[in-house]
């Protein structure tokens, strides 16, 4: 039996057919008509030569967040599993710098009691879990999310499981407008300060570091005097919040 010809060969055939009828109806010989001057290709030109290159970065951006979470187990290695309420109380406790009376995030130690079941719900600083596989070793990593008071930010962290242990992997503290998983991919958006302009800065992870790094910074035109709204790469699934577990008083949802 004779082979098919491939489908591209086919449509390039039929292609080249139709082309051929349409020359031919017009009345054109098919001879070759130039198309104007083409203009001379010119490449970068290099300013200061002689400057001397610098030997170190003005700022890490590949520097990796990674921290052990000490007191908060993880039944079975399961990362669904771990209280997200928790996982900030032993974060405020690690850092009280940052978080204790006089500390720049004060007002969360403050406000983190109120998550527990009693507590009243709309001063709690944690927002929804979501659960994605953001390392690529088949299991799901957690991302939180919690308001930063009294500062008009939010923190972002990402925490992995190893050795039986609860991990951070990344810790970002920035105001958004809003947090995106693409893939493997986290992309925080933040206002730019210009009307119809944001930041969008995107964290994936480095098996080196065994974190999630930098990966990119864009400046970006976002449309008019209107809210500002950045187009993002179209994740594999979007994450859903789902209503929390009624055994865990802690809020929690599933991203798909």
């Amino acid at each position: 039996m004779p082979r098919r010809p491939p489908a591209r060969a086919v449509r390039t055939a039929l292609a080249v057919a139709l082309l051929s009828v349409a020359a031919a109806g017009c009345g054109d010989t098919g001879g070759l008509r130039a198309a104007g001057p083409t203009p001379t290709a010119a490449g970068p030109a290099k300013l200061w030569p002689g400057l001397e290159p610098a030997s170190s970065p003005a700022w890490p951006y590949d520097a990796a967040s990674r921290e052990p979470v000490r007191g908060v187990t993880v039944p079975g290695d399961d990362i669904h599993k771990v209280d997200p309420v928790a996982v900030v109380r032993a974060e405020v406790a690690a850092h009280p710098d940052s978080y204790g009376s006089k500390g720049p995030y004060h007002g969360t130690a403050d406000r983190i009691a109120d998550c527990a079941a009693g507590g009243d719900r709309s001063r709690c600083p944690l927002l929804p879990a979501y659960y994605r596989d953001l390392t690529g070793d088949g299991h799901d990593e957690l991302a939180l999310g919690f308001r930063l008071y009294p500062t008009n930010q939010t923190a972002i962290r990402v925490y992995t499981v190893e050795n039986h242990r609860l991990v951070q992997i990344l810790a970002d503290n920035d105001a958004i407008v809003g947090v995106e998983l693409a893939g493997r991919t986290v992309i925080v958006r933040s206002p730019a300060g210009i009307s119809g302009y944001e930041y969008r800065t995107t964290w994936t992870w480095d098996p080196q570091q065994r974190a999630m790094v930098f990966a990119r910074d864009e400046f970006l035109r976002t449309g008019g005097g209107g809210p500002a709204r950045t187009p993002a790469p179209s994740p594999s699934s979007s994450p859903t919040p789902s209503s929390p577990a009624p055994s865990s008083p802690s809020p929690s949802a599933q991203g798909s």
